[in-house]
């Protein structure tokens, strides 16, 4: 185990989980702070000895229920206010699944999971506004 006197920042995934047919976007209630209550992408911290796109996998699954196999990066994220428990880059990846392997249940350290229109998404913690806005962009180039 090496010892540095160098701060290092924290890396977490975030989860951009779409259904095609419904144009809904996978979100879940924050169960602990910070921005407890408030909606978010499902996500988390990466741990030592996972890939982040297996660490996208793990969180998603804990916090949700919901088993996606085939994601895809969509960008990194490191504005430096972007979480208020200190210096933290995100990775975000972005998958889709079907409306008939969509049911979500709430785990982990979130309160609840639910699908949300894209057009009508409730106000979000940390910089995930952002985050979606990106993935809609990268939708419009793909069609």
């Amino acid at each position: 185990m090496y010892c540095y006197k160098y701060p290092r920042a924290s890396i977490t995934v975030d989860a951009v989980i779409a259904q095609k047919e419904t144009n809904k976007i996978l979100l879940i209630r924050r169960g602990k702070d910070p921005y407890s209550g408030k909606w978010a992408l499902p996500g988390g911290f990466v741990e030592e000895d996972e890939l982040l796109a297996e660490a996208c996998k793990r969180e998603l699954k804990e916090e949700t229920g919901l088993l996606v196999n085939n994601l895809e990066q969509l960008k990194v994220y490191d504005k430096l206010d972007r979480d208020p428990r200190g210096r933290t880059i995100s990775i975000a990846f972005y998958g889709f699944t079907n409306e008939e392997n969509s049911k979500v249940k709430g785990g982990d350290d979130a309160a609840f999971a639910e699908w949300f229109p894209i057009d009508a998404l409730p106000p979000l913690a940390f910089d995930h506004n952002m985050i979606i806005k990106d993935f809609l962009l990268i939708l419009e180039k793909n069609n």
